[in-house]
Protein backbone atom coordinates (compact mmCIF):
# COMPACT_ATOMS: atom_id res chain seq x y z
CA UNK A 1 0.00 0.00 0.00
CA UNK A 2 0.84 3.32 -0.93
CA UNK A 3 0.25 5.93 1.80
CA UNK A 4 0.74 9.98 2.12
CA UNK A 5 2.66 10.40 5.73
CA UNK A 6 1.61 12.33 8.64
CA UNK A 7 -0.33 15.84 7.78
CA UNK A 8 3.18 17.38 9.11
CA UNK A 9 5.63 15.48 6.84
CA UNK A 10 5.99 17.46 3.94
CA UNK A 11 5.40 15.38 0.46
CA UNK A 12 6.11 16.96 -2.76
CA UNK A 13 3.49 16.56 -5.26
CA UNK A 14 5.11 14.43 -7.65
CA UNK A 15 6.15 11.93 -4.52
CA UNK A 16 4.37 8.90 -2.46
CA UNK A 17 5.45 7.08 0.37
CA UNK A 18 5.74 3.24 -0.24
CA UNK A 19 4.39 1.52 3.34
CA UNK A 20 6.93 -1.39 3.12
CA UNK A 21 5.15 -3.40 6.14
CA UNK A 22 1.97 -3.47 3.86
CA UNK A 23 4.12 -6.37 1.80
CA UNK A 24 6.15 -8.28 4.49
CA UNK A 25 3.74 -10.96 5.56
CA UNK A 26 -0.13 -12.16 4.20
CA UNK A 27 0.75 -10.84 0.78
CA UNK A 28 0.10 -13.49 -2.20
CA UNK A 29 3.80 -14.63 -3.79
CA UNK A 30 3.48 -16.23 -6.88
CA UNK A 31 6.29 -18.66 -7.58
CA UNK A 32 9.57 -18.00 -9.07
CA UNK A 33 8.55 -19.11 -12.83
CA UNK A 34 5.47 -16.17 -12.46
CA UNK A 35 7.37 -13.23 -10.77
CA UNK A 36 11.21 -13.08 -10.96
CA UNK A 37 12.51 -9.65 -11.18
CA UNK A 38 12.05 -9.60 -15.09
CA UNK A 39 8.69 -8.06 -14.07
CA UNK A 40 8.18 -4.50 -12.11
CA UNK A 41 7.92 -4.70 -8.72
CA UNK A 42 4.15 -3.53 -8.06
CA UNK A 43 3.00 -2.52 -4.31
CA UNK A 44 -0.08 -4.01 -2.90
CA UNK A 45 -3.00 -2.14 -4.04
CA UNK A 46 -1.76 0.42 -5.94
CA UNK A 47 -2.31 0.78 -9.89
CA UNK A 48 0.30 1.03 -12.68
CA UNK A 49 -0.93 4.32 -13.39
CA UNK A 50 -0.95 5.73 -9.77
CA UNK A 51 3.02 4.90 -9.42
CA UNK A 52 3.35 6.80 -12.46
CA UNK A 53 1.41 9.95 -11.93
CA UNK A 54 3.97 10.36 -8.53
CA UNK A 55 7.20 9.16 -9.85
CA UNK A 56 9.02 9.72 -7.01
CA UNK A 57 8.43 7.32 -4.28
CA UNK A 58 9.98 7.27 -0.95
CA UNK A 59 11.13 4.27 0.55
CA UNK A 60 12.66 5.71 3.29
CA UNK A 61 12.11 9.33 4.58
CA UNK A 62 15.62 9.94 3.96
CA UNK A 63 15.15 10.33 0.20
CA UNK A 64 13.11 13.40 0.72
CA UNK A 65 16.80 15.21 1.30
CA UNK A 66 17.35 13.80 -2.16
CA UNK A 67 14.42 15.15 -3.93
CA UNK A 68 13.79 18.35 -1.93
CA UNK A 69 10.53 20.35 -1.65
CA UNK A 70 9.71 20.30 -5.61
CA UNK A 71 11.05 17.52 -7.63
CA UNK A 72 10.08 17.19 -11.53
CA UNK A 73 10.32 14.86 -14.33
CA UNK A 74 9.96 15.81 -17.40
CA UNK A 75 9.99 13.77 -20.95
CA UNK A 76 12.10 15.45 -23.45
CA UNK A 77 12.22 12.57 -26.25
CA UNK A 78 10.70 9.49 -27.17
CA UNK A 79 10.84 6.88 -29.69
CA UNK A 80 8.07 3.83 -30.90
CA UNK A 81 11.09 1.07 -30.94
CA UNK A 82 14.62 2.32 -31.54
CA UNK A 83 16.32 2.33 -27.82
CA UNK A 84 18.35 5.78 -28.78
CA UNK A 85 18.54 7.04 -25.56
CA UNK A 86 20.20 4.40 -23.67
CA UNK A 87 23.85 4.81 -21.92
CA UNK A 88 26.78 6.49 -21.15
CA UNK A 89 25.47 9.49 -19.77
CA UNK A 90 28.17 12.05 -19.97
CA UNK A 91 27.80 15.89 -18.86
CA UNK A 92 30.60 18.34 -20.48
CA UNK A 93 30.37 21.47 -18.32
CA UNK A 94 32.25 23.87 -20.40
CA UNK A 95 29.52 23.56 -23.37
CA UNK A 96 26.29 22.54 -20.84
CA UNK A 97 25.68 19.77 -23.18
CA UNK A 98 25.03 15.92 -22.34
CA UNK A 99 26.07 13.45 -24.31
CA UNK A 100 24.77 9.78 -24.38
CA UNK A 101 24.43 6.79 -26.68
CA UNK A 102 22.20 4.48 -28.39
CA UNK A 103 21.92 0.75 -27.44
CA UNK A 104 24.18 -1.59 -29.06
CA UNK A 105 23.33 -4.91 -29.63
CA UNK A 106 19.34 -4.01 -29.52
CA UNK A 107 17.27 -5.82 -32.41
CA UNK A 108 15.30 -3.12 -32.39
CA UNK A 109 17.77 -0.91 -33.14
CA UNK A 110 19.79 -2.75 -35.71
CA UNK A 111 23.43 -2.48 -33.74
CA UNK A 112 26.10 -4.27 -33.30
CA UNK A 113 27.47 -6.12 -36.41
CA UNK A 114 25.48 -4.36 -39.44
CA UNK A 115 25.96 -0.76 -37.60
CA UNK A 116 27.45 0.95 -35.12
CA UNK A 117 25.24 2.65 -31.75
CA UNK A 118 25.67 6.09 -32.40
CA UNK A 119 26.35 9.12 -30.04
CA UNK A 120 24.06 11.85 -29.21
CA UNK A 121 23.86 15.16 -27.51
CA UNK A 122 22.07 17.33 -26.01
CA UNK A 123 21.62 21.03 -24.43
CA UNK A 124 21.19 20.66 -20.59
CA UNK A 125 19.89 24.61 -20.83
CA UNK A 126 16.63 23.31 -23.30
CA UNK A 127 15.55 20.54 -20.70
CA UNK A 128 16.13 22.74 -17.96
CA UNK A 129 13.50 25.18 -19.48
CA UNK A 130 10.99 22.66 -19.30
CA UNK A 131 11.54 21.46 -16.17
CA UNK A 132 7.92 22.06 -15.32
CA UNK A 133 6.14 20.35 -17.86
CA UNK A 134 5.48 16.28 -17.90
CA UNK A 135 5.97 15.86 -21.68
CA UNK A 136 8.48 17.71 -23.72
CA UNK A 137 8.86 15.85 -26.67
CA UNK A 138 9.95 18.35 -29.55
CA UNK A 139 10.78 20.89 -27.29
CA UNK A 140 14.82 19.79 -26.79
CA UNK A 141 16.76 18.91 -29.83
CA UNK A 142 18.96 15.63 -29.56
CA UNK A 143 21.62 16.42 -31.94
CA UNK A 144 23.97 13.25 -33.86
CA UNK A 145 27.90 13.51 -32.51
CA UNK A 146 29.50 12.18 -35.57
CA UNK A 147 32.67 11.27 -33.76
CA UNK A 148 35.86 10.54 -35.96
CA UNK A 149 36.98 8.00 -36.03
CA UNK A 150 33.62 6.51 -35.21
CA UNK A 151 33.58 4.81 -31.49
CA UNK A 152 31.89 1.48 -32.86
CA UNK A 153 29.17 0.03 -30.81
CA UNK A 154 30.18 3.04 -27.56
CA UNK A 155 28.15 1.98 -24.01
CA UNK A 156 29.99 3.61 -21.49
CA UNK A 157 32.05 6.85 -20.92
CA UNK A 158 33.50 9.56 -18.73
CA UNK A 159 34.87 12.59 -18.41
CA UNK A 160 38.29 11.89 -18.72
CA UNK A 161 41.34 14.82 -18.82
CA UNK A 162 38.86 17.38 -20.40
CA UNK A 163 37.33 15.24 -22.85
CA UNK A 164 35.29 12.01 -23.04
CA UNK A 165 36.30 8.28 -22.85
CA UNK A 166 34.43 5.83 -24.48
CA UNK A 167 34.25 2.02 -23.60
CA UNK A 168 33.86 0.59 -27.69
CA UNK A 169 32.71 -2.90 -27.66
CA UNK A 170 33.80 -3.37 -31.38
CA UNK A 171 32.07 -5.40 -33.86
CA UNK A 172 32.84 -8.66 -35.05
CA UNK A 173 36.76 -10.35 -34.27
CA UNK A 174 38.34 -8.03 -36.04
CA UNK A 175 37.09 -4.50 -34.99
CA UNK A 176 38.14 -5.35 -31.30
CA UNK A 177 36.72 -3.53 -27.92
CA UNK A 178 38.98 -0.55 -27.36
CA UNK A 179 38.86 2.65 -25.29
CA UNK A 180 38.67 5.40 -26.86
CA UNK A 181 38.86 9.52 -25.92
CA UNK A 182 37.02 11.54 -27.83
CA UNK A 183 36.77 15.49 -28.29
CA UNK A 184 33.42 16.88 -27.04
CA UNK A 185 33.57 19.86 -29.58
CA UNK A 186 33.69 19.64 -33.02
CA UNK A 187 34.78 18.02 -35.40
CA UNK A 188 34.90 15.49 -32.03
CA UNK A 189 38.10 13.37 -33.28
CA UNK A 190 38.56 10.71 -31.46
CA UNK A 191 42.12 8.72 -30.46
CA UNK A 192 42.02 4.91 -29.01
CA UNK A 193 43.78 4.87 -25.95
CA UNK A 194 43.89 0.69 -24.94
CA UNK A 195 42.92 -1.89 -27.13
CA UNK A 196 44.40 -4.84 -25.70
CA UNK A 197 45.70 -6.90 -22.24
CA UNK A 198 49.34 -7.56 -23.08
CA UNK A 199 48.51 -8.54 -26.19
CA UNK A 200 45.01 -9.95 -25.66
CA UNK A 201 41.47 -8.74 -27.01
CA UNK A 202 39.31 -7.42 -24.17
CA UNK A 203 35.93 -9.26 -24.61
CA UNK A 204 33.17 -5.92 -24.59
CA UNK A 205 34.03 -3.04 -22.38
CA UNK A 206 31.42 -2.04 -20.55
CA UNK A 207 31.84 0.85 -18.23
CA UNK A 208 34.26 3.16 -16.87
CA UNK A 209 34.82 5.88 -14.33
CA UNK A 210 37.92 8.28 -12.80
CA UNK A 211 39.20 7.51 -9.03
CA UNK A 212 39.02 10.88 -7.66
CA UNK A 213 42.11 10.46 -5.89
CA UNK A 214 44.87 8.53 -7.44
CA UNK A 215 42.84 9.98 -11.15
CA UNK A 216 43.48 6.45 -12.69
CA UNK A 217 40.88 5.32 -15.29
CA UNK A 218 38.98 1.88 -13.73
CA UNK A 219 36.42 0.36 -15.88
CA UNK A 220 34.31 -3.29 -16.33
CA UNK A 221 34.94 -6.29 -19.33
CA UNK A 222 32.10 -8.16 -19.94
CA UNK A 223 30.32 -10.36 -21.98
CA UNK A 224 27.38 -8.46 -23.79
CA UNK A 225 28.81 -8.30 -26.84
CA UNK A 226 28.91 -12.27 -27.57
CA UNK A 227 25.97 -12.51 -25.62
CA UNK A 228 24.27 -10.08 -28.12
CA UNK A 229 25.82 -11.82 -31.17
CA UNK A 230 28.23 -9.24 -32.16
CA UNK A 231 31.96 -10.13 -30.22
CA UNK A 232 33.68 -13.64 -30.67
CA UNK A 233 34.00 -15.69 -27.53
CA UNK A 234 35.66 -14.67 -24.29
CA UNK A 235 39.11 -15.03 -24.55
CA UNK A 236 39.21 -13.41 -20.81
CA UNK A 237 38.12 -13.46 -17.71
CA UNK A 238 35.11 -11.05 -16.56
CA UNK A 239 36.67 -8.09 -14.59
CA UNK A 240 37.38 -4.94 -13.29
CA UNK A 241 40.62 -2.95 -14.69
CA UNK A 242 42.65 -0.28 -13.71
CA UNK A 243 44.67 2.01 -16.48
CA UNK A 244 47.01 4.73 -15.35
CA UNK A 245 47.79 6.81 -18.66
CA UNK A 246 51.20 7.76 -17.51
CA UNK A 247 52.81 4.91 -17.16
CA UNK A 248 50.38 2.80 -19.71
CA UNK A 249 50.48 0.34 -16.65
CA UNK A 250 47.22 -1.92 -16.77
CA UNK A 251 46.22 -4.21 -13.78
CA UNK A 252 43.09 -5.96 -12.75
CA UNK A 253 41.75 -4.87 -9.53
CA UNK A 254 38.57 -7.29 -9.05
CA UNK A 255 37.17 -10.88 -10.25
CA UNK A 256 34.78 -13.21 -9.31
CA UNK A 257 31.69 -11.74 -11.15
CA UNK A 258 28.98 -12.99 -13.55
CA UNK A 259 28.86 -10.02 -15.72
CA UNK A 260 30.28 -7.04 -14.24
CA UNK A 261 28.99 -3.96 -15.67
CA UNK A 262 28.51 -0.56 -13.91
CA UNK A 263 31.20 1.09 -11.75
CA UNK A 264 31.35 4.42 -9.83
CA UNK A 265 33.42 5.69 -6.51
CA UNK A 266 32.59 7.42 -3.41
CA UNK A 267 33.17 10.84 -2.98
CA UNK A 268 36.17 10.32 -0.84
CA UNK A 269 37.14 7.73 -3.42
CA UNK A 270 37.77 4.75 -0.28
CA UNK A 271 34.58 2.83 -1.73
CA UNK A 272 34.11 1.37 -5.21
CA UNK A 273 30.91 -0.04 -6.40
CA UNK A 274 30.46 -2.53 -9.42
CA UNK A 275 27.16 -3.60 -10.51
CA UNK A 276 26.90 -7.17 -11.69
CA UNK A 277 23.74 -8.10 -14.05
CA UNK A 278 24.13 -11.73 -14.32
CA UNK A 279 20.86 -12.51 -14.18
CA UNK A 280 21.02 -11.31 -17.84
CA UNK A 281 22.49 -13.62 -20.21
CA UNK A 282 21.76 -12.35 -23.79
CA UNK A 283 21.30 -14.96 -26.11
CA UNK A 284 21.40 -17.33 -23.43
CA UNK A 285 18.44 -16.15 -21.31
CA UNK A 286 17.97 -15.42 -17.58
CA UNK A 287 19.17 -17.25 -14.55
CA UNK A 288 17.28 -16.37 -11.26
CA UNK A 289 19.72 -18.00 -9.10
CA UNK A 290 22.78 -15.36 -10.84
CA UNK A 291 23.50 -11.63 -9.50
CA UNK A 292 21.44 -8.62 -10.06
CA UNK A 293 23.26 -6.96 -7.69
CA UNK A 294 26.09 -3.94 -6.39
CA UNK A 295 29.14 -5.07 -4.78
CA UNK A 296 31.36 -2.54 -2.74
CA UNK A 297 34.92 -2.63 -2.20
CA UNK A 298 37.37 -0.81 -0.13
CA UNK A 299 40.13 0.89 -1.86
CA UNK A 300 43.52 0.66 -0.31
CA UNK A 301 45.52 3.92 -0.78
CA UNK A 302 47.84 2.20 -3.38
CA UNK A 303 44.55 2.39 -5.19
CA UNK A 304 44.22 -1.42 -5.04
CA UNK A 305 41.13 -3.53 -4.01
CA UNK A 306 40.33 -5.07 -0.96
CA UNK A 307 36.72 -6.90 1.28
CA UNK A 308 34.36 -6.99 -1.77
CA UNK A 309 30.78 -7.09 0.31
CA UNK A 310 27.27 -7.23 -0.75
CA UNK A 311 25.77 -3.69 -1.33
CA UNK A 312 22.13 -4.47 -2.49
CA UNK A 313 20.25 -6.53 -4.77
CA UNK A 314 17.21 -4.84 -6.79
CA UNK A 315 13.94 -6.05 -6.78
CA UNK A 316 13.30 -5.65 -10.66
CA UNK A 317 15.23 -5.99 -13.77
CA UNK A 318 19.26 -5.84 -13.07
CA UNK A 319 21.54 -2.34 -11.82
CA UNK A 320 23.35 -1.09 -14.62
CA UNK A 321 24.36 2.06 -14.53
CA UNK A 322 25.38 3.24 -11.45
CA UNK A 323 26.78 6.78 -9.91
CA UNK A 324 27.26 8.46 -6.62
CA UNK A 325 25.69 11.59 -5.24
CA UNK A 326 28.03 14.22 -3.12
CA UNK A 327 26.21 13.15 0.15
CA UNK A 328 27.55 9.04 -0.59
CA UNK A 329 24.14 7.70 -1.92
CA UNK A 330 24.19 5.36 -4.40
CA UNK A 331 22.06 5.50 -7.50
CA UNK A 332 21.33 2.81 -10.04
CA UNK A 333 19.47 2.48 -13.47
CA UNK A 334 17.17 -0.56 -12.68
CA UNK A 335 14.26 -2.35 -14.17
CA UNK A 336 11.76 0.40 -13.02
CA UNK A 337 13.89 3.49 -13.33
CA UNK A 338 15.96 4.84 -11.13
CA UNK A 339 16.72 2.99 -7.45
CA UNK A 340 18.63 5.27 -4.79
CA UNK A 341 20.65 3.43 -2.01
CA UNK A 342 22.04 5.41 1.53
CA UNK A 343 25.69 4.28 1.82
CA UNK A 344 24.37 1.74 4.41
CA UNK A 345 22.79 -0.11 1.42
CA UNK A 346 19.40 0.87 2.30
CA UNK A 347 16.51 1.16 -0.47
CA UNK A 348 15.32 4.84 0.58
CA UNK A 349 13.92 6.04 -2.56
CA UNK A 350 12.84 5.56 -6.58
CA UNK A 351 12.56 7.74 -9.55
CA UNK A 352 9.82 5.85 -10.88
CA UNK A 353 9.56 5.40 -14.91
CA UNK A 354 7.82 1.78 -14.71
CA UNK A 355 10.43 0.87 -17.62
CA UNK A 356 14.37 0.05 -17.46
CA UNK A 357 16.24 2.95 -16.75
CA UNK A 358 19.95 1.71 -18.10
CA UNK A 359 21.71 4.77 -17.74
CA UNK A 360 21.61 8.67 -15.95
CA UNK A 361 24.29 11.12 -14.56
CA UNK A 362 23.97 14.56 -12.98
CA UNK A 363 24.20 17.07 -15.36
CA UNK A 364 25.10 19.74 -12.52
CA UNK A 365 23.67 20.29 -9.38
CA UNK A 366 20.26 18.96 -8.68
CA UNK A 367 19.81 18.00 -12.35
CA UNK A 368 19.64 14.19 -13.87
CA UNK A 369 19.50 13.53 -17.72
CA UNK A 370 18.10 9.68 -17.46
CA UNK A 371 18.42 7.46 -20.45
CA UNK A 372 15.35 4.68 -20.65
CA UNK A 373 15.63 3.16 -24.06
CA UNK A 374 13.08 4.36 -25.99
CA UNK A 375 12.75 7.52 -23.84
CA UNK A 376 14.61 10.25 -21.99
CA UNK A 377 13.87 12.24 -19.12
CA UNK A 378 15.27 15.23 -17.32
CA UNK A 379 14.97 15.47 -13.30
CA UNK A 380 15.44 18.23 -11.20
CA UNK A 381 16.20 17.50 -7.28
CA UNK A 382 17.85 18.56 -4.53
CA UNK A 383 20.77 16.54 -4.56
CA UNK A 384 23.94 17.42 -5.79
CA UNK A 385 25.93 15.37 -7.90
CA UNK A 386 29.35 14.02 -7.49
CA UNK A 387 31.48 15.42 -10.26
CA UNK A 388 35.24 14.93 -7.83
CA UNK A 389 36.35 11.77 -10.49
CA UNK A 390 33.39 12.50 -13.46
CA UNK A 391 35.02 16.09 -14.31
CA UNK A 392 38.46 14.53 -14.03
Amino acid sequence: MVHAQNSSDAVPSLAQVVDQKSFNGEFPVPPSTVVNGTQVFMPPGVSPDALLARPFHIYDEEFLSVIGDNPTLTLIAEQESDPLYHEAVVWYEPTNEAFFVQNAGASAAGTGLNKSAIIQKISVSEADAVRNLTNATGQVTVTVVPSNPMVINPNGATNFRGQIVYMAEGAGASNTSQVMLMNPRAPYNTTVLLNNYFGRQFSSLNDAVVHPVNKDLYFTDTLYGYLQDFRPPPGLRNQVYRWNDTTGAVTVVADGFVLPNGLTFSPDGKYAYVTDTGINQGFWGYNFSEPASIYRFDVKDDGTWDNRKIFAFVDSGVPDGVHSDAAGNIYAGCGDGVNVWNPSGTLIGKIYLGSTSANFQFTGNGRLLICAETKLYYATVAADGDFTADQM
